[in-house]
């Protein structure tokens, strides 16, 4: 091979169609090697001292190394835990920049950078090597056909309606998707999935994490697996064992299809923390490349991380080489990937600078700034475990929020829970009490019931407690407060009556979630009463309590794809409540926003607002536009029928009914305006208003 000096202006591996340069930083390493192996990642063929280092990035050209070689680094430097360095030539290192992975890590103690044994082990070093154990760097050609046919969606936020989904889970127990694409991401795209998304009315799938990732040993030890994907070690390498060949062509051909069918793909993205964990952890890539300069250390013990996680470690973003690498990665799956946004996992900690968070950090200032970025969804995880995480509506205008403070307020009110009518009336008009400052719009509020984290929607109505026996933790994993009710009976039961309630009150969160201002995202397999036998935290079940059951689909009374379908018509239909504007009351003009009602259909006053236990709540959305009708909806959670008056307004002299989610058949109705009718028990209506 000839090797010459190459270039550090692109870091990782980057063939030009001739021969590849590698590019690594490491401000305190003293030598980097680049190890190239056979096919089958066992055998070690060459090591190469990379020749040149400008600005901290170690470089090097081979003229004859093409797409599909495999290859990782050796990092010299000093092994001084006390000051933050933990280098160790003997640890084979994946590339940071890695855009594929061969192989999957066997562990084993070899990994550690230290003697494992005693609780200042760390301070030890280790001799042995690593390398059979360890998956590899694949170099790749980055070229791909996207067809002249591939458009990206490019969905507007007042239009976009989220749909969270694990790729293998959504599709691992689907019966009409074809054996060999089950739970992966070609299942995303067959023609089966599709035909749902575009039923239920969906427009954008946000995937659970997809970066290459690892397995925790003390789960391989429990016969378990990081199913969610949390741990992730390679941000810019999609993770092989959702493709049953190249997982980066399979991913892209995916996104492909996907935006044939004008639907959006957004990626759930893990930047605050690694694989490696705390100091104890294994030394797989960027602890050995630079221990220093990737991690949040304690500044009086550089010995321990900073942990703003739970995870055991932090990614330093104040870092400027750090943060590039998180920006390149950003822009390698929009460019590349052609990805649509992404959600960001505990976004607080990306934002930290010495003194916690910061609105002005170098991160948010990079991403505001960045045109590749400018056109692409961005959504935060708004808090972390570290002091003062909590940053709920605290993220700059070009952001959207998981607002967790929707989903506990109305898991609250449709368990039983009154006195809470004037909370929901704020989560349901998309939290301007927490978002409306800055410029930002009613879609920074991503409204949700359930996610990936925690009861699924059929279990937040089946158990009152967790059941997370399975996960190996004696039950102490996950959630404790849930807002759940068991309505009557722990789990499955035949109980009709039970399973009646449970079904309408799936429906209201549904239809609450659906009607409310904000941008709604639903949890995979929510429409067909998917339940995880009460495990709330099901990260490491990659079985039958993960995956979607299906068994219910077209199940009458059991599948609610076609009432979801009708929900997310309903939200196209009327634009006051996808509107991109804040709310108002009466207006000089005799024109409204929005009116906040009595069941005598009277403008609330104060004492109304804090009624007794209520659990009633009726308000009419204006029309935005000429021609377009008024929206009456009513909420009521109250056990028993509550009567109520049909609003009486000068342009409408009736009112067609449009929802009812306690009739089994959403059947049309029409009522004159100020006629009075009963809101059933724990049901949902809505009326258009007809002139």
């Amino acid at each position: 091979m000839r090797l010459t000096g190459g270039t550090s202006s692109r870091l990782g591996a980057s063939w030009d169609g001739r021969g590849t340069n590698f590019a690594l930083f490491s401000a305190n390493a003293e030598k980097v090697e680049l190890c190239l192996f056979d096919s089958h990642g066992r055998r070690e063929l060459e090591r190469i001292a990379l020749p040149e280092r400008t600005e901290d990035v170690w470089h090097g050209y081979l003229n004859d190394v093409s797409p599909g070689q495999l290859y990782g680094y050796r990092v010299h430097g000093p092994y001084q835990p006390e000051h933050g360095h933990r280098f160790n030539p003997n640890k084979l290192l994946l590339d940071p920049y890695a855009k594929r992975l061969a192989g999957r890590l066997v562990w084993s103690d070899a990994h550690f950078a230290y003697r494992t044994g005693s609780p200042r082990a760390d301070l030890s070093f280790d001799r042995r090597d690593n390398a059979r154990f360890m998956p590899k760097a694949v170099v790749v050609d980055e070229t791909f056909n996207w067809g002249r046919r591939e458009i990206r969606p490019n969905i507007p936020w007042e239009d976009t309606i989220i749909y969270e989904a694990h790729v293998k889970g959504l599709t691992e127990r689907r019966e009409d998707v074809a054996p060999d694409l089950r739970g992966t991401f070609g299942g995303l795209c067959s023609p089966a999935m599709i035909d749902h998304f575009k039923r239920l009315g969906v427009t954008t799938i946000e995937l659970l994490p997809i970066h290459g990732l690892i397995d925790d040993r003390a789960l391989v030890e429990r016969k378990l697996t990081n199913y969610w994907g949390y741990n992730t070690i390679a941000f810019f390498a999609p993770e092989q064992r959702y493709a049953r060949d190249n997982a980066l062509d399979s991913f892209r051909a995916t996104v492909a299809r996907l935006h044939d069918a004008g639907i959006e793909v957004m990626l759930d993205v893990v930047y605050n923390h690694t694989a490696e964990g705390d100091h104890m952890g294994p030394t797989l890539s960027f602890r050995g490349i630079d221990n220093a300069s990737y991690y949040w250390l304690k500044p009086e013990n550089p010995r321990y991380y900073d942990d703003f996680t739970g995870c055991g470690s932090s990614v330093n973003l104040t870092h400027p080489r750090v943060l590039q690498m998180v920006m390149d990665s950003l822009r390698y799956w929009v460019e590349v990937c052609h990805v649509d946004g992404f959600r960001f996992d505990l976004a607080t900690t990306l934002a930290r600078g010495p003194n916690g968070f910061d609105r002005d950090a170098g991160f948010f200032t990079a991403i505001r700034q960045d045109p590749v970025l400018a056109a692409v969804k961005l959504v935060a995880e708004p808090w972390d475990l570290g002091f003062g995480g909590y940053q709920l509506g605290a993220f700059p205008s070009q952001w959207s929020e998981w607002n967790d403070r929707y989903r506990s307020t109305m898991r609250r009110y449709w368990s039983g829970e009154g006195s809470l009518i004037g909370e929901v009336s704020r989560r349901m008009t998309a939290s301007s009490d927490l978002f409306h400052r800055d410029n930002r719009a009613p879609r920074a509020s991503v409204n949700h019931i359930t996610v990936h984290d925690g009861f699924t929607l059929a279990d937040l109505f089946s158990y009152n407690e967790k059941h997370n026996a399975a996960n190996g933790e004696e039950n102490r994993d996950g959630a404790n407060d849930n807002h759940s009710t068991n309505c009557g009976h722990e789990g499955p039961t035949d109980d009709p009556d039970i399973n009646a309630l449970r079904r309408q009150l799936r429906k209201n969160q549904l239809a609450c979630l659906l009607l409310a201002q904000g941008t709604p995202l639903m949890l995979a397999g929510d429409e067909v009463g998917n339940s995880q036998s009460g495990n709330n935290n099901a990260y490491c079940q990659d079985n039958e309590t993960g995956w979607i059951g299906w068994d219910n689909l077209g199940k009458d009374g059991e599948d609610l794809t076609d009432f979801i379908a009708q929900l997310t018509a309903l939200r196209r239909r009327f634009g006051q409540i996808r509107s991109q504007r804040w709310l108002d009351g009466r207006r000089a003009d005799g024109s409204y926003g929005v009116l906040w009602l009595t069941p005598a259909a009277e403008e609330m006053k104060e004492s109304d607002w804090n009624f007794p236990e209520g659990r009633f709540l009726a308000y009419v959305l204006g029309p935005m536009e000429q021609g377009q009708a008024p929206v009456f909806v009513v909420l009521n959670a109250a056990p028993e029928e509550i009567a109520f008056r049909l609003p009486e307004m000068t342009e409408y002299r009736s009112w067609q009914q449009v929802l009812n989610t306690a009739a089994s058949r959403q059947a049309p109705a029409s009522f004159a305006a100020g006629a009075e009718i009963k809101a059933p028990p724990r049901a949902v209506l809505a009326f258009a208003g007809s002139a």
